[in-house]
């Protein structure tokens, strides 16, 4: 099969690892702590964020006067214990996917707008410290997803052209940030509301990353 892309980049959570899960459940814990709750519709809206739009999401909910440092200590702690007691989970499809990129000997990498050290630890708890050859994180640029720049870099340190790169995504920000990077951005998702949102920007929407081989994309 030929393709005319040459080069893969991955968004890494909610897409390759389900870390979404786990800050949830920590996150929804450290409120509990501190009486107060965070609903479906306020997670739903934190996709694809940089770590200040989530604080502003959480002020806006609970409050300008909420203790936010003493909630994100709770939190980290929650979550701490609860990775290291269960791990984090990769997403359906990823190995299939990671498979058949690597017997078609195609560059590949990982493009985040979490910090490094936060990234590779997530890895190594997923069993995929070894995995990702290189990774552009959020301290390695100037602008974080929805703009471009972390994309752009992925691509230098693969030595790839944008034009030739299938980017992987799961959240609205990430999308926008491919296509504006001149990439071929594709969707993973199950939520009905996200693919209809991003389906103008999308080369293609898909329920999971083993869809992108069944799809003929690689």
């Amino acid at each position: 099969m030929t393709t005319r892309f040459t080069a893969v980049i991955f968004d890494l959570d909610g897409l390759v690892l389900d870390t979404e899960t786990t800050y949830r459940l920590a996150w929804e814990r450290a409120a509990t702590d501190m009486g107060h709750s965070l609903n479906d519709a306020f997670f739903a809206g934190l996709s694809g964020l940089q770590g200040s739009e989530v604080e502003a999401a959480l002020l806006a909910e609970l409050g300008t006067d909420f203790a936010l440092a003493d909630f994100k200590q709770r939190g980290d702690r929650h979550w701490q214990r609860h990775v290291d007691r269960h791990g984090i989970a990769v997403k359906p499809g990823f190995h299939a996917l990671l498979e058949h990129i690597q017997r078609r000997r195609l560059p590949f990498g990982l493009a985040t707008n979490s910090r490094r050290h936060y990234a590779e630890l997530c890895l190594r708890l997923a069993g995929l410290d070894a995995t990702f050859p290189i990774m552009a994180a959020r301290e390695d640029v100037a602008r974080g997803k929805p703009a471009p720049d972390v994309f752009l870099q992925a691509a230098r340190l693969l030595g790839a052209e944008p034009d030739s790169c299938l980017v992987l995504e799961d959240s609205l920000p990430g999308l926008t940030a491919a296509h504006q990077a001149g990439m071929a951005p594709v969707l993973i998702t199950h939520c009905a509301d996200t693919a209809r949102a991003g389906a103008e920007l999308a080369l293609r929407v898909l329920p999971t990353l083993d869809a992108v081989v069944t799809a003929g994309l690689l």
